[in-house]
């Protein structure tokens, strides 16, 4: 379920708005020049790797790389194992995006399965943005944020960049990240 959950910035449980209203979503992040769009989805197989994932969307993809000068795509997948390791690479990854961080460049995601959040700190709010298979939501350059990939990481995503070195992530120091309700408690 694609949702929006409102908060203001000091107080976790304050919640302001609470939708999966596509339309209404749209309206409340437009202000801000952040999209969320959704695609038609593909059927595509557990194991699909990069290149079968991106020709599946092929159309879709291209039409974005274009219109954002996104010259470098590529396809980044968590999903739970029975590796013994799978438990702490699962840790490392969702910790390297919790804190809350600015990018040079726009931060676009497609979901192609599972789940996973976007916290953006805008106008002393935070608006809490849970995308599913299917959607696109496309962050400005700038926008202060961080991402929740949940406890036990389960998704597939297409990312868009127009540098090789543009997801760095340039953090704040700001703990606001720590105070709100992580993806587990939102879903």
């Amino acid at each position: 379920m694609t949702l929006l959950q409102v908060m203001a910035d000091g107080d976790r449980d304050e919640v302001l708005l609470r939708t999966t209203d596509l339309a209404t979503i749209a309206a409340e992040l437009a202000p801000f020049n952040i999209t969320l769009e959704q695609w038609d989805t593909v059927e595509l197989s557990d194991s699909a790797g990069q290149e079968e994932v991106l020709e599946a969307y092929k159309a879709d993809v291209e039409k974005v790389a274009k219109q954002g000068d996104y010259r470098l795509v590529d396809v980044v997948r968590m999903k739970p194992s029975d590796d013994p390791e799978w438990p702490a690479l699962a840790k490392g990854a969702r910790e390297k995006f919790l804190n809350e961080h600015t990018h040079d460049e726009d931060e676009v995601r497609f979901f192609v399965e599972g789940k996973g959040c976007f916290y953006l700190h805008l106008s002393g709010k935070v608006y809490a943005v849970v995308c599913e298979r299917g959607d696109l939501m496309s962050v400005p350059a700038g926008t202060t944020h961080w991402f929740d990939m949940g406890s036990t990481p389960e998704f597939c995503a297409i990312r868009f960049f127009q540098e090789e070195d543009g997801w760095v992530a340039g953090f704040t120091g700001d703990g606001i990240s720590s105070r709100m309700p992580t993806l587990d408690e939102l879903v």
